[in-house]
C-alpha cells in the first residue's frame, strides 16, 4: 500500500512537471511564431530586382541609373494602389514594355545601349536589410529587370508598397497590415522574423 502511494505521488509530480513544461513550451511557441497575419508579407509585397550586365563598375553604374529612372517614372503610380492585387493588375504587358523602354532609353542616354528584359514572376530572395526596415527571406512576386546578360551584382528592393522610393517610411504604408509593418521594422533580430523565414523554407 505504501509503495502504491509513493508511486502515485511520483506519478502526480511527474504529471505536474510535464504539464508545466508543456505550458512553458506553448508560451515560447506563441512568443516566437508569426501571428496576426505577419506571414502575409509574402503575398502583400512586390519586389523589384534589377540585374546588372556584369560587375564592371560602368555596368554597375548603369544598374543604379536604371533603378533611379524606374522609380522616378513609376514610383508615384505604385503609391496609388491600396493593395498588391491592384499593383499586380497594373503590371500588364504594356506597362512592362514601358518600363523596358524607360530602362533602355536611360542606357542609351548614357551612351551605353543594351537590351533589357522585364518579367513578372515568383522569385526566391535572401534576407535583406534596408536600414529603416528588413524583409525576411522567402518567395515573393518579383518584377525582374535584366540588363544585357544579367551576370552582375543585383539590386533588390520593394516596388509595392513603394518602400524603395524613400530612405524612411512615415506611418504604415498602404497594402501592409499593422502586423506586417511591425515585422519589417523590428528587423532581423526579431525571433518572429527568424521563425517566419524557417516556416517559409519548410512550406516551399
Amino acid at each position: 500500500m505504501k509503495q502504491e502511494k509513493n508511486r502515485a505521488k511520483r506519478g502526480g509530480f511527474f504529471g505536474g512537471a510535464l504539464a508545466a513544461l508543456l505550458v512553458l513550451l506553448a508560451g515560447v511557441l506563441v512568443a516566437a511564431c508569426p501571428v496576426s497575419g505577419e506571414e502575409g508579407i509574402y503575398r502583400d509585397v512586390i519586389r523589384l530586382h534589377i540585374l546588372a550586365a556584369s560587375d564592371d563598375p560602368d555596368d554597375q553604374a548603369d544598374k543604379l541609373a536604371v533603378r533611379d529612372a524606374i522609380l522616378s517614372d513609376y514610383g508615384d503610380l505604385f503609391r496609388s494602389f491600396a493593395d498588391r492585387a491592384g499593383a499586380e493588375a497594373a503590371l500588364t504587358d504594356d506597362l512592362r514594355a514601358g518600363i523596358t523602354a524607360t530602362a533602355e532609353q536611360t542606357l542609351a542616354e548614357r551612351g551605353r545601349p543594351a537590351p533589357v528584359a522585364v518579367t513578372l514572376s515568383e522569385e526566391d530572395y535572401p534576407t535583406r536589410d534596408y536600414g529603416s526596415f528588413s524583409l525576411p527571406a522567402g518567395r515573393y512576386l518579383s518584377l525582374r529587370v535584366v540588363i544585357g546578360v544579367g551576370a552582375g551584382q543585383n539590386w533588390w528592393c520593394v516596388l509595392f508598397p513603394p518602400l524603395c522610393a524613400a530612405a524612411s517610411v512615415d506611418g504604415v504604408p498602404l497594402g501592409l497590415s499593422d502586423a506586417e509593418y511591425r515585422l519589417l521594422t523590428e528587423g532581423k533580430k526579431s525571433v518572429r522574423f527568424k521563425t517566419l523565414e524557417l516556416f517559409s523554407r519548410w512550406f516551399d
